[in-house]
């Protein structure tokens, strides 16, 4: 087995290997998406508009359920039918379609580790920037086209921003949703209407030219509606739609609350994850309540909730009154790379630093954005940071052990660029000046560090269910050839299962 990134230098990818062969799978001409591009972000305006003058998710969300089931493609649970054997094995990522080198670089590894698995779960923004039905040939079925089963997902906050219609015309085969009525002159919704980007007409002609990448019969796969539930084997799989603001609405709070029922255990997986970067979002349901709630009911039976949103791996097990859920973060399937680096020293949920698990490592993340910044700057001799004086600087941060071992010296410089980056500040020291690398990060720099050559940081998830247990492995893609043929395992957890042998 390769080594992983917790093992050396060469395990994540740092030092000096053959590149991958993933460019083979790639289209002739690529467009790399630019974040720092004003038309890119212009056609992502949705979202916070959505902020400013109401979101209208939640209604239109309940006019593409209705649609689904008055024409019968959908029944009253929205359930996904499978006939799944007690043992078997499925695969799980998120955050993947912009259809560069990282998205590519993610293919081999998964094919290599996906071996046997019966289907695939995406786990929120199948497409940036905003969904386009028009943009799926490039982003989702020719990626995919070899792997060699079903794949259902659940849409993030890029696929509604063209209004879910691009993610219910392919998965749903669903017709546009009819003009809503017209707002009142002049209030929030009027102003939201005036300036909201409309969607994409779907190229019917060129869709049905996309899908013959993905046509095998065992490559077959139909989702109800945005959101869904699937029985397979022992577990109920339930995958909830978010939405542009990280809610639900009133009537999928009272859809989940009834297939959450029974004895059979549960995964949830959500497009906004409920703990991540050190902090818990328990995702509100309208009219009262929380998703969070639901999970913890102990009626309910759910052993694991796994999200979205953000490009990164993170593993928190919370201990809910003697029970353990899993909870986590698996948004590194092919976007760019949310940082780890600004993720303090953890402690929620009753979840320590010793329990808790990323990837990319910590240190790995501020060497990332170490270079990236000096390359951006024009300032490498400063800010360049070494992987080992990253994670030096970062052990001394958050007063631990580097998980890699290093001899690296910690000095002013590499106190200063980590402390500049975002880095978590020593125990007892104040914060001082730093570059915007949390927030501001989170929504508009971190979208512009997409690189091109390795290594990547993405990752994946393979889960081997029984009857008794889940084993659950994050796998890296970093884009070099070794870990194509050996993908290596960054975390391996395994969950045991109520009434298991």
């Amino acid at each position: 087995m390769s080594d992983s990134s917790r093992d050396s230098l060469a395990g994540a990818g740092w030092e000096s290997q053959k590149p991958g062969s993933y460019q083979e799978l790639m289209p002739e001409r690529v467009v790399n998406l630019s974040w720092l591009n004003p038309a890119t972000l212009w056609k992502a305006r949705n979202g916070p508009l959505a902020s400013l003058f109401g979101d209208p998710t939640g209604r239109d969300r309940q006019r593409w359920v209705a649609g689904q089931v008055e024409r019968g493609a959908a029944g009253a649970d929205l359930a996904v039918e499978r006939d799944d054997p007690d043992t078997f094995s499925f695969l799980l990522l998120g955050d993947t379609g912009e259809g560069d080198d990282p998205q590519y670089a993610v293919v081999p590894g998964l094919l290599k580790a996906g071996e046997g698995t019966r289907y695939a779960v995406l786990c929120s923004d199948v497409l940036y920037p905003v969904g386009s039905a028009n943009e799926y040939g490039t982003k989702f079925f020719r990626p995919y086209r070899d792997y060699d089963a079903p794949i259902y997902p659940i849409p993030g906050n890029h696929d509604w921003y063209d209004g879910l219609t691009g993610f219910m015309r392919v998965f749903c085969r669903a017709p546009a949703l009819p003009p809503a009525p017209r707002p009142r002159a002049l209030g929030p919704s009027w102003w939201r209407t005036l300036l909201w980007a409309r969607p994409d007409t779907p190229d019917d002609a060129r869709l049905d030219e996309d899908r013959r990448m993905r046509s095998a019969p065992a490559q077959a796969a139909s989702l109800p509606g945005p959101y869904w539930a699937m029985d397979s084997g022992p577990v109920r799989i339930i995958g909830i739609d978010t939405g542009l603001l990280g809610g639900i609405d009133r009537e999928q709070g009272e859809w989940l609350r009834r297939v959450s029922r029974g004895p059979r255990p549960k995964i949830l997986v959500t497009g906004s994850p409920i703990y991540v970067d050190g902090e818990h979002h328990p995702c509100a349901i309208e009219g009262g309540g929380t998703v969070d709630e639901i999970v913890r009911d102990p009626a309910h039976h759910y052993v694991a909730a796994i999200g979205g949103d953000i490009h990164n791996y993170q593993h928190y097990p919370v201990d809910v009154d003697g029970r353990r859920i899993e909870y986590v973060v698996s948004g590194g399937g092919g976007a760019f790379m949310h940082a780890t680096h600004t993720i303090p020293r953890v402690a929620v949920g009753g979840v320590t630093e010793d329990a808790f698990r990323c990837y990319p490592m910590r240190g790995d993340s501020l060497a990332f954005y170490s270079r990236l910044y000096g390359r951006r700057l024009r300032l490498r001799r400063l800010f360049d940071l070494t992987p080992d004086e990253a994670a030096a600087a970062l052990a001394e941060r958050l007063g631990v052990e580097p998980t890699r071992v290093t001899g690296a010296p910690v000095t002013a410089r590499t106190r200063f660029v980590a402390g500049l980056l975002g880095a978590p500040p020593r125990p007892h020291r104040k914060r001082r000046m730093r570059l915007p690398v949390r927030r501001v990060l989170t929504r508009l720099l971190s979208p512009g560090s997409a690189t091109y050559s390795p290594p990547f940081f993405k990752s994946f998830l393979r889960l081997d269910v029984s009857p008794a247990a889940i084993r659950v492995r994050c796998f890296a893609a970093t884009g070099l050839r070794e870990h194509e043929l050996d993908p290596p395992v960054e975390d391996d957890f395994t969950i045991a299962l109520p009434g298991g042998a």
